[in-house]
């Protein structure tokens, strides 16, 4: 072989060679990491949840399918911290604290105090918040708008379809005047409800009365007090009255008056019916927002999304202790539970 052909080669060689070597070191450290260890980013998620009740559990539950659906699955890239709130102000506070302090990826707030306790912990620090089941998020000051929330949290409104519900109430009561409504006084999510609900009432010849409440300890007073004037109850997703749930249903079932719930899990545990949303669709709404912060888009130009259908369920156990029957009109769409 000639020799000047073979230095050629071998020139040649050598050049991709180094070119080779080049490209490698031309990595990110990031990326040279990662082809090092063979594994990806593993994301911090900090869950905050004012309350332990099924609606926000199954939101919960949503939340962690939804980011799965999109890539980021418990023990592969990501990691949750939750904890809840068991209904006070000051230990939801301390939650998102310490979930800022622990410099956590991304924070999802289920429920409107939890949601501002993390948006107020997070600000400093720019954490995103994903917040779920807030009914009002401008009214909290979690958003400047729905469409563009630009504060650095967005997620899922649960506002309830009032005019569906009063519609549903009227068709089993065809003589009921008046819809009682218990309240948390410091819930932004309740006022904003009732004042729906007023809006709607004539529409369907009803008479809103309402009772606040400001702690635990004041529910079974207040619950005495509204069931002495109304002719139902109907409750809104105000997370202090329904965690004392039962104990509105037991005075309420004692003078056979029907109380109406805001979602399918409250039928469940003994409310009458409900024209309400999907928490776990709701959840996964939430998650899939996530999902869209995690890969990199802005939160501040992503919108809060809402879940436009409901869902008629009703308690068949209930509607028989009651002496009530399904009405006509709803039985083509009622799902039976009991």
């Amino acid at each position: 072989m000639n020799k000047s052909f073979v230095r050629i080669l071998v020139g040649l060689c050598c050049a991709t060679l180094f070119l080779g070597i080049l490209s490698g070191c031309s990595l990110t450290s990031k990326e040279s990491t990662e082809a090092t260890s063979g594994t990806e980013k593993m994301y911090k998620i900090g869950i905050t949840q004012i309350a332990d009740h099924p609606s926000l559990d199954n939101c919960r539950e949503g939340f962690i399918e939804g980011l799965k659906a999109e890539g980021f699955e418990e023990g592969k890239n990501v990691t949750f911290d939750y904890k809840s709130a068991k209904g006070e102000i000051a230990t939801a506070n301390t939650i998102a604290t310490s979930f800022v302090g622990n410099n956590y990826d991304l924070i999802c707030a289920i429920a409107t105090p939890s949601a501002q306790t993390a948006y107020t912990a997070a600000a400093e620090k720019k954490i995103p918040v994903i917040f779920s089941a807030v009914s009002d998020p401008v009214a909290a000051k979690l958003v400047n708008s729905l469409e563009k929330p630009g504060k650095g949290s967005t997620g899922t409104s649960d506002i309830i379809p009032v005019e569906k519900q009063l519609e549903m109430i009227r068709a089993f009561m065809p003589k009921a005047k008046k819809v009682g409504i218990l309240y948390n006084t410091s819930e932004p999510n309740s006022a904003t409800q009732i004042a729906m609900y007023e809006a709607a009432a004539a529409k369907f010849n009803f008479e809103i009365v309402k009772v606040g409440v400001a702690a635990q300890a004041d529910i079974p007073m207040a619950t005495d007090n509204i069931l002495a004037k109304v002719d139902c109850i109907t409750n809104l997703t105000d997370n202090l009255v329904v965690s004392n749930l039962q104990t509105v249903l037991g005075k309420a079932n004692a003078k056979k008056i029907p109380v109406f719930g805001s979602e399918e899990e409250q039928v469940k545990n003994g409310c009458l019916a409900s024209q309400g949303i999907d928490y776990i669709k709701l959840g996964m709404q939430t998650g899939k927002i996530a999902a869209r912060v995690l890969k990199g888009e802005d939160i501040n130009n992503i919108a809060v999304e809402t879940i436009k259908e409901s869902k008629l369920v009703v308690n068949e156990n209930v509607l028989k202790n009651l002496s009530l029957t399904l009405p006509a009109s709803l039985k083509d769409t009622a799902q039976m539970v009991k």
